[in-house]
């Protein structure tokens, strides 16, 4: 008898922190980009791409499917509702005519997460949403820096034989590795300092020429982490177009991720993707 209670409150346990977590399933681009599907405002069923760089929504100009139920004052729309799995998320904003990733129509932030600890789970394909904090065996910590509803992190840079700190913005949206800002890149002359593999002439709606240039990072640090020959790429020349430093999907993938609740820290460990070969910009 003692046994069969024991047995009934493990279950109860382990019912209870079943149900202390959500599960949000998403698919993966070739281009690393993270594409959730959704029903907006009961009608409209979108592919979003998971911005982790931004709070709110967009949709984007080039969109495939239909978004008519979306209303707009002034590229604005306020109060929508966002069905992800059986999940519905209200007051969500959208923001209108937004350019986005590969095979998406539009983008959706960090805010369906708000107040919530959260794990962007590469291994599986999927969000996992906590109402307490998990069991975080196997992870590494280090501090996460909030501005504006965009997260940051530092890593060891290694260039030139010579290792330093630098901030980088989390950015689900830039398929590659790193992007260097224009200042960093002009301090620390990574066009004579960087292995060059490429580069690239465009205009942009001025007219202006823009050149960007890919090479390769000998050795970035990530807490204890260390990956070799990681792709970075800056922009050479003017416009000075690139304000932060990015930490791209390429990179992003690479790694599970635990987000507090408060947003003050992250947690890393290896994905399967740790050794994958690196995205290469076209």
């Amino acid at each position: 008898m003692i046994k069969k209670s024991i047995l009934l409150l493990c279950l109860m346990f382990i019912s209870l922190v079943v149900k202390a977590q959500e599960k949000i399933p998403f698919r993966l681009t070739k281009h690393n980009n993270i594409i959730i599907k959704t029903l907006i405002n009961d009608t409209d069923s979108l592919d979003l791409m998971f911005q982790i760089a931004m709070e709110d929504a967009s949709i984007s100009p080039e969109r495939k499917r239909k978004a008519d139920h979306i209303l707009f004052k002034n590229d604005v729309s306020k109060d929508n509702t966002v069905k992800i799995g059986n999940r519905k998320y209200d007051g969500i904003r959208f923001f209108n005519n937004e350019l986005t990733g590969h095979e998406a129509d539009g983008k959706i932030g960090t805010g369906i997460f708000k107040g919530k600890t959260f794990k962007i789970d590469y291994n599986n394909n999927q969000f996992i949403v906590y109402d307490k904090m998990p069991d975080l065996k196997g992870y590494e910590t280090m501090p996460l820096f909030s501005e504006n509803g965009q997260f940051y992190i530092v890593a060891d840079n290694v260039i030139d034989n010579q290792q330093q700190e630098v901030y980088f913005l989390l950015q689900s949206g830039y398929s590659g590795g790193l992007l260097y800002s224009n200042t960093f890149a002009n301090a620390k002359n990574l066009d004579k300092k960087l292995k060059i593999t490429g580069e690239k002439t465009m205009k942009n709606s001025a007219g202006q020429s823009i050149v960007t240039k890919q090479g390769i990072l000998p050795f970035m640090k990530i807490g204890n982490f260390v990956l070799k020959d990681v792709t970075a790429g800056f922009f050479a020349g003017d416009p000075k177009t690139q304000k932060v430093n990015y930490f791209g999907a390429d990179l992003l993938r690479r790694f599970n991720w635990i987000f507090d609740a408060d947003r003050n820290r992250v947690y890393i460990q290896k994905s399967k993707y740790f050794n994958a070969p690196y995205y290469k910009t076209t």
